[in-house]
């Protein structure tokens, strides 16, 4: 098996016999929840322009010509590079002519007479707040800047790759009159937000404000990245949002969000944190919230949001893997200390991607028309995992029982939809990288050693089916070079012996906890890819764990057919337990088409094949049935149609192994064993753990507990998602108190049966 890639970048090509595969454009929005932005800013001819490496400057990025041009080609490229727009100068009168920071601050005031001392006072509070958010910017230092980050990035990466069609997209979208452009982005690195704006700057795009999350900097530091674009939070508006002293600050962001806006200054939002991906972070909901009402009260027309990707082979930096920032602030010297050290090394590649801009505007009205429609609600899961009839159990505090009206909780739940929608179209659209395919066969499939041949093959096998997923690649090259090169990033995790008589190579994954947090790490990339086919597999797993009671002797797996509504039940269920920003999955999707979806998908890549009833085992176990029914099982049919009976005949599926992906079933298991093994280990933690507890000091508490249990090293996001899938089908639930939320145990996890319920609910699904 052969495979290898054009050199020019635009096609890959696997040569599998009779088959060339081509690199698919990624980052279509959405059709069900913005069907006009579907077609807009995009043509099939994009897909052709290719790609383009962000920091190769030549004379041709410049108006000359000559030998002096190609040696300070880079500083006339900057130079010449467009600010666009820049804050505005009598930004700090806006401000404080906005209604809603006047209204704030007559509010907080002993008096609501509104003489000229009580302004004076007002101008200079929102002075204070609106310094702490932004500065203006500095033209020579941000030229400089750029200048020097030109040749820290060319250093530090071997490439950064742009795609030219989705790039003229992006630009498409900017000569729309009155409508300004919000980047809301993926956050790999702490790196993010340089490389972003100067991708952005050096692109025509002008200079964008980036969004600083949680990240605690130094006075001089800070003072430096405001020059350069940076804005940041409020100090404590977070945690201040309910009290009156958050108010001001948050009226004020929200007026400079909407002066930005009207001045048509790009501005870039992360939707995570490095340490927990795929978890919509704080800081975004507080940048989000002003998006949203500055459109809905109408100081916008309208904002075109673009999902941007960022894949690194390797991430420049190691912040906060426990996921709590230090309390100590970075400092300017700590940054150009760590820059230093970056330099001695090599990250790879990076690549970023930006997706199709859709309309806001649109997103709210279809948001409002679907939440208008009621659908059939879905079986509790909880009933499911403790063993009662769903008659006997109801979850009446569960969010869908939740009726208010109130403002603040529309804003609250549209926003935070729109932010893991947004956060979904990232993630689709982040490309795939060599490390990560490398790794996820490495920790999924070949657990101990593997050679270098067999590797190679597996490789060829698991990009080939990536691409068929629509998913791109962010490397091009020989086969060999990018399976060598893949090795050579994670050598400090692998031993290489060369097999002289065969003229191979076993490449040996060392046994440390830290081998296995890098390999998951990267091969996390590739669970959106296959995220349908991974619930599938463990579905399929599930039924066999409940199957082999009843027959005996453990039968060939080829043997047994599945009933269809067994297989909804068991994929549903899983869907149910698992966050959708984990698995990749848009949340705007209903629960039972996604599982009908999972099913076609099995069946599409050979693992499932459709059985006539009773040709072999039906594993039909559970007295229980599915209450997901087909619409057109109630519809009336004449006695003429000769097809009736065809039609409620019972489906039934068989496992069937492709002759050319062995251990297909078993790697797909495997992909979210990490996921259900930390669930597993979770049931302990509630045991020993009191209760009721605030959620940050639980998920702290709980890191604690899985490094000290077999984890050594713990992922902060899985320990996030943990207790979100925990909340979700309440196991835990969330309750207001005087101190602020505190989560508390339901009382049938209370007991030790209860708890093994939940165990064993979770275990049938994982490969061990």
């Amino acid at each position: 098996m052969k495979a290898w890639f054009s050199e020019s970048g635009q096609r890959v090509e696997v040569f599998i016999p009779s088959r060339r595969w081509f690199r698919p454009l990624m980052g279509r929005c959405c059709q069900a929840c913005t069907p006009r932005s579907w077609d807009g800013f995009y043509h099939a001819r994009l897909c052709s322009l290719g790609f383009c490496s962000a920091t190769r400057v030549t004379e041709e990025d410049t108006r000359y010509r000559g030998w002096l041009v190609r040696r300070i080609c880079c500083i006339l490229a900057v130079g010449s590079w467009k600010v666009l727009t820049n804050t505005p100068r009598d930004l700090l009168e806006r401000v404080c002519s906005n209604k809603r920071v006047q209204d704030v601050a007559a509010s907080q005031a002993c008096s609501c007479r509104r003489d000229s001392k009580f302004q004076q006072q007002c101008k200079e509070k929102v002075l204070g707040i609106l310094a702490r958010i932004q500065a203006p910017l500095c033209l020579p230092i941000l030229r400089l800047c750029s200048w020097a980050l030109l040749h820290f990035l060319s250093r530090l990466f071997l490439s950064v790759q742009l795609h030219r069609g989705q790039l003229e997209m992006v630009l498409r979208a900017t000569r729309t009159p009155g409508v300004p452009l919000v980047f809301l982005s993926t956050h790999k690195s702490q790196v993010d937000g340089l490389l972003l704006s100067f991708l952005l700057f050096s692109q025509g795009l002008g200079v964008p404000r980036v969004t600083v999350g949680n990240l605690t900097c130094s006075p001089c530091l800070r003072a430096l990245l405001g020059c350069l674009g940076a804005v940041f939070l409020p100090t404590r508006m977070e945690q201040a949002l309910s009290d009156q002293d958050g108010e001001l600050p948050a009226a004020v962001l929200a007026s400079y969000v909407e002066e930005v806006l009207r001045s048509q200054q790009p501005l870039v939002v992360f939707l995570e944190e490095p340490c927990a991906p795929w978890h919509l972070s704080s800081p975004a909901r507080a940048w989000l919230a002003p998006l949203y009402s500055a459109v809905r009260d109408g100081a916008v027309p309208d904002i075109l949001l673009v999902p941007v990707g960022i894949a690194y082979d390797q991430t420049p930096d190691r912040f906060c893997r426990n996921g709590a920032h230090s309390a100590q602030a970075l400092g300017l010297g700590a940054c150009l200390w760590a820059a230093c050290r970056a330099l001695c090394r090599c990250f790879g590649c990076a690549r970023v991607d930006l997706a199709q801009p859709f309309s806001l505007q649109e997103f709210v009205s279809q948001s409002l028309i679907c939440r208008s429609s009621t659908r059939k609600p879905l079986e509790e899961l909880l009933p499911t995992i403790l063993g009662v009839p769903q008659l006997d159990y109801s979850r009446t505090d569960g969010p869908e029982h939740r009726m208010t009206t109130s403002s603040e909780a529309e804003e609250e739940t549209m926003v935070t939809k729109l932010g893991l929608h947004a956060l979904s179209d990232a993630t689709a659209c982040s490309a795939v990288t060599a490390v990560g395919i490398t790794s996820a066969l490495l920790l999924h499939k070949h657990h101990k050693c593997v050679r270098l041949s067999q590797l190679m093959a597996d490789f060829a096998w698991l990009l080939e089916e990536a691409l068929l997923r629509q998913h791109d690649v962010s490397f091009s090259g020989q086969l060999r070079a990018l399976v060598l090169h893949s090795l050579a990033l994670l050598s400090a995790h692998l031993t290489l012996y060369h097999l002289a008589p065969l003229g191979d190579v076993m490449v040996v994954v060392k046994d440390s906890a830290e081998t296995q947090w890098e390999l998951s790490r990267h091969s996390a990339q590739l669970v959106p890819v296959f995220a349908s086919e991974a619930v599938g597999a463990c579905a399929i797993r599930a039924l066999l764990v409940e199957l082999l009671p009843f027959v005996g002797e453990a039968p060939c797996p080829s043997s047994i057919a599945f009933s269809e509504d067994e297989l909804h039940h068991k994929i549903l269920a899983l869907l149910q337990l698992l966050p959708p920003s984990l698995l990749g999955l848009k949340p705007c999707q209903p629960l039972d088409c996604q599982s009908q979806d999972v099913l076609d998908k099995l069946t599409l890549c050979g693992l499932l094949k459709t059985e006539e009833e009773g040709e072999h085992y039906l594993c039909d176990v559970s007295s229980r049935r599915c209450s997901r029914t087909p619409h057109w099982t109630n519809l009336d049919f004449s006695e003429s149609d000769s097809d009736s009976d065809d039609n409620h005949r019972k489906r039934c599926f068989r496992i069937c192994e492709p002759t050319d992906s062995p251990g297909f079933l078993l790697f797909f298991c495997h992909l979210l064993s990490p996921v259900l093994a930390t669930y597993v280990r979770a049931v302990t933690f509630l045991e020993q753990y009191s209760w009721p507890q605030p959620e940050a000091m639980c998920a702290c508490a709980l890191q604690q507990f899985l490094a000290e249990n077999g984890l050594e090293c713990p992922m902060w996001s899985l320990v996030l998602s943990t207790l979100q899938s925990f909340k979700s089908i309440g196991v835990l639930k969330e309750m207001p108190s005087p101190l602020g939320p505190l989560l508390h145990l339901v009382q049938p996890f209370s007991s030790s049966e209860g708890r093994g319920k939940l165990r064993a609910f979770l275990e049938q699904f994982m490969q061990l």
